[in-house]
């Protein structure tokens, strides 16, 4: 006999992620209509862009930070 606990939360998964999908492309389309800035744009993008390189700089340098502390390695062969 199947179990009925993962058919119900699989399925409650895909309905909710389907509609809050169909919700954000939605919206990002109503969005586009707007017509933006593009400067504005590319300024914005430029320092999510920024703030993303600087949160992975210093994940990695935290990781080979914490790594060396440890004692394990990390070089390549």
């Amino acid at each position: 006999m199947i179990d009925w606990v993962p058919v119900v939360f699989i399925t409650f998964k895909v309905l909710v992620f389907g509609t809050c999908m169909f919700f954000a492309i939605k919206w990002h389309y109503d969005q586009g209509n707007k017509g933006t800035d593009k400067r504005a744009l590319l300024r914005t993008s430029g320092k999510v862009v920024a703030v993303f390189m600087a949160a992975l700089l210093a994940v990695l340098l935290f990781t080979f930070g914490l790594s060396k502390m440890l004692g394990m390695d990390l070089r390549l062969p």
